[in-house]
C-alpha cells in the first residue's frame, strides 16, 4: 500500500470536509428555494470518492450516477462552478442547464452525472474501450449504486469488460437503499460484487465508511487492472445520512439505525485518525476546516449573484 505523508493526508481530509460542507450548504439552498428540481446529497459517502481519488491518475476517466456533486468536487472542479450549476446560473459547469444530476467536465476527465439509473455504466465501458483501443495506460472508473445492480445494462457491461479485457474499475456504492427500498428486499443472493464473478471479473466487498480501507482497496485494484489487463469490481459498504433526494424524509429507516451509522461517520473518523495515528495537530486540522468554510461562503455568494442564462441559451447545445 502507498504511504501518504501528512500533507497528502490533509489534502484528502480537506476534500472530504469540503464535500460534506458543500452538500450541507446545497441542502440549505434547496430549502430556501434557491435550488430547484432534483437534488441528491452525498453526505455520509465521502470516504468512497476520496479514497478512490487517492489511486487516480489525472488522465484516468470517471463516470457516475445522479449523486454526483461529491464526485466532481473530488475531480478538482471549482465548487463555485458546481454550486452555480445547482442554482441554474450561466456560470455553472454545464451552463446552468444540467442541474444537480448532469455535471460534466471534459477538462477534468469527468464524464457525468447521469440521471437514468445505470445509464452511466455502458458509457464507462465506452471510455474503457477507448483507453484500450488507444493503448493508453488509463483506467475508467465507473460508479454505480446498489439499485443499478438490478439493471440489465450493468450485466451487459460486465460481459463486454471481461470479454474485451477492458481497464474498467466498477465501484458499487452500496448505501443499502435504492430510493426507499432496502437491498434486503430488492437484491437476491449474496454480496452484489459477486454478480460480476459470473463474467470472470474479480472483486471484493469492503468498508466504504473508512478512507484508509477504501484507499488501500483502490490502489490494489489499480495495480491489478494494470498488471493483469482485466477489469475489477469493488463493493463499498457505505451509507447516506440523508434521504434519497431532498424530497425524501427517509421514514423507511429507524432512528436507531441512523444513530448507529453516524458513529462511523467517515469525516469524523478520518479526523480522529489524523490526530491519533498520524500525529497531526488540532490546530492544523482546524486551519483546513476554516479554509473550507471560507470557500463555502464564497461559493454561495458566487452562485447566488451570478447571472441566469439568457433566453437564447435554450437553443444552444441542442440537436435540432
Amino acid at each position: 500500500m502507498e504511504k501518504f505523508n501528512q500533507k497528502q493526508l490533509l489534502h484528502f481530509y480537506e476534500k472530504m470536509f469540503l464535500i460534506r460542507k458543500f452538500e450541507e450548504k446545497a441542502g440549505q439552498l434547496y430549502g430556501s428555494g434557491d435550488i430547484g428540481g432534483f437534488c441528491h446529497l452525498y453526505i455520509g459517502q465521502e470516504a468512497v470518492v476520496v479514497g478512490i481519488l487517492s489511486s487516480i491518475n489525472f488522465e484516468d476517466t470517471v463516470v457516475t450516477s445522479y449523486r454526483d456533486h461529491g464526485h466532481i468536487i473530488a475531480r478538482g472542479v471549482d465548487p463555485k462552478l458546481i454550486m452555480s450549476e445547482l442554482t441554474g446560473r450561466s456560470s455553472g459547469i454545464s451552463k446552468g442547464k444540467g442541474g444537480s444530476m448532469h455535471m460534466f467536465s471534459k477538462k477534468n476527465r469527468f464524464y457525468g452525472g447521469h440521471g437514468i439509473v445505470g445509464a452511466q455504466v455502458p458509457i464507462g465501458i465506452g471510455l474503457a474501450f477507448a483507453h484500450n483501443y488507444r493503448k493508453e495506460k488509463k483506467i475508467s472508473r465507473i460508479y454505480l449504486g446498489d439499485g443499478a445492480m438490478n439493471n440489465g445494462q450493468v450485466f451487459e457491461s460486465f460481459n463486454l469488460a471481461s470479454l474485451w479485457n477492458l481497464p474498467a474499475l466498477f465501484i458499487i456504492e452500496n448505501n443499502h437503499y435504492g430510493m426507499g427500498t432496502s437491498t434486503k428486499r430488492s437484491a437476491a443472493g449474496g454480496d452484489l460484487f459477486e454478480r460480476a464473478k459470473v463474467f470472470g471479473i474479480e472483486g471484493e466487498k469492503i468498508d466504504g465508511m473508512n478512507f484508509f480501507t477504501v484507499s488501500e482497496a483502490a490502489i490494489k485494484a489499480r495495480e491489478y487492472i494494470i498488471k493483469e489487463n482485466k477489469p475489477y469490481v469493488i463493493e463499498m459498504d457505505t451509507y447516506r445520512f440523508r434521504g434519497h433526494s431532498m424530497s425524501d424524509p427517509a421514514l423507511y429507516r429507524s432512528k436507531e439505525e441512523l444513530l448507529e451509522k453516524k458513529e462511523i461517520d467517515p469525516v469524523l473518523t478520518m479526523r480522529q485518525a489524523l490526530i491519533k495515528d498520524y500525529k497531526l495537530t488540532e490546530a492544523e486540522i482546524k486551519d483546513i476546516e476554516t479554509g473550507v468554510k471560507k470557500i463555502i461562503k464564497e461559493t454561495e455568494q458566487f452562485a447566488l449573484t451570478s447571472p441566469l442564462p439568457e433566453l437564447k441559451e435554450l437553443y444552444t447545445d441542442v440537436y435540432l
